[in-house]
């Protein structure tokens, strides 16, 4: 099983103040924590998709490409590429960019993203948020197999046979379908045979489990071999030394971060009380010691049937840097040994 790392790039919030800190101090030190995840046997590290003043990461793959230059081996991806609002064909030749820089170490994950902002910053109708992503995944896949389609849509200029360079290092782009709770997403992925990367932010993961079956049918029915229809799972997640110190060192971010965007939403405020519930047995939270999180990852496998990739969301704007460093140092040399030893063990 493949461990990693997601980061939406939170503005820097300083503590005392309230206030964000610099932008360029935080995209330095988000560099950093990519290198001790590559130093420190993570992996796979993916960089959010969001078009608000609180994230940094408006354009995950100019992030990704400076890390391509600083690392030898992590695989480095979108999470996720908010494909409804950008052009698949740019997607595919930045991506593909990334590839050669990396040598071969870049992924996609595509969604619909969970937020709205990008759709009237580049022009576009939520009236249109399904068949955007429709067309536009299909472009990409289309684009993935030929350098020189022919395609046309609704939503897009046709193409016919003009070249789509460069090609990238990989014969294939790995392409990910990024997914919530919506049971045609999940027949979608299966159906075009694309590995599947399941959001779980709240609730037990054990309910996701006829979603991913759903998926293999429907994988099945088509005609792909199981091999091909990976299930991975993004959760949140962070590891301290100890289960106590992990909890308390993550959850003020996460509760600043989680209360103003659910209050846009009109969701009721975070409290400790239900924090402290979610990382508990059988809840979505990976947080504790590197203990505690490799048996966290492993009962979340076991409840979807298998899993080949577990991400951790572990990162927020109170978080300080060094407690990051430290987490990251931790999943990578203690918490992916312990669930490769459990996976010989159960072979």
């Amino acid at each position: 099983m493949e461990i990693g790392i997601d980061n939406f790039v939170a503005a820097a919030i300083d503590p005392a103040t309230g206030e964000a800190g610099s932008g360029a101090e935080q995209m330095q030190r988000v560099l950093a924590q990519i290198v001790q995840a590559d130093r420190s046997g993570v992996h796979t590290f993916g960089i959010g998709e969001h078009h608000r003043e609180e994230f940094l990461d408006s354009a995950p793959v100019t992030i990704l490409a400076a890390a391509a230059a600083l690392t030898e081996r992590i695989r480095l991806r979108s999470a996720v590429t908010v494909l409804s609002a950008d052009d698949p064909v740019r997607v595919f030749e930045s991506y593909a960019t990334l590839d050669l820089i990396s040598q071969g170490r870049a992924e996609l994950v595509v969604g619909r993203g969970s937020f709205t902002e990008a759709f009237p910053l580049f022009g576009l109708d939520l009236a249109d948020y399904d068949v955007l992503f429709e067309e536009k995944l299909d472009l990409l896949l289309r684009v993935r197999d030929d350098a020189h389609p022919h395609w046309s849509g609704r939503h897009r200029a046709p193409l016919t046979g003009q070249g789509v360079f460069p090609r990238p290092h990989q014969e294939v782009l790995p392409i990910w379908l990024g997914v919530g709770g919506t049971p045609s997403s999940f027949v979608r992925a299966g159906a075009l045979g694309l590995p599947l990367m399941v959001a779980i932010i709240g609730g037990a993961p054990s309910r996701f489990r006829p979603l991913v079956d759903l998926y293999r049918e429907a994988g099945r029915r088509a005609g792909h071999p199981a091999s091909q229809l990976q299930v991975g799972v993004h959760c949140i997640g962070f590891v301290g030394d100890t289960d106590q110190q992990a909890a308390d060192a993550f959850y003020p971010g996460y509760a600043k971060m989680f209360t103003e965007i659910g209050a846009e939403r009109g969701f009721a405020p975070v409290t400790r009380t239900g924090y402290d519930a979610q990382r508990g047995e059988g809840g979505p939270f990976l947080i504790g010691s590197a203990e505690t999180v490799a048996a966290g990852i492993r009962r979340v496998s076991d409840d979807l049937g298998g899993v080949s990739r577990v991400t951790l969301q572990m990162t927020n704007g109170l978080v300080p840097h060094e407690a990051i460093m430290r987490s990251i140092d931790l999943l990578g040399t203690k918490v992916v040994p312990l669930v490769n030893a459990d996976e010989g063990e159960n072979a």
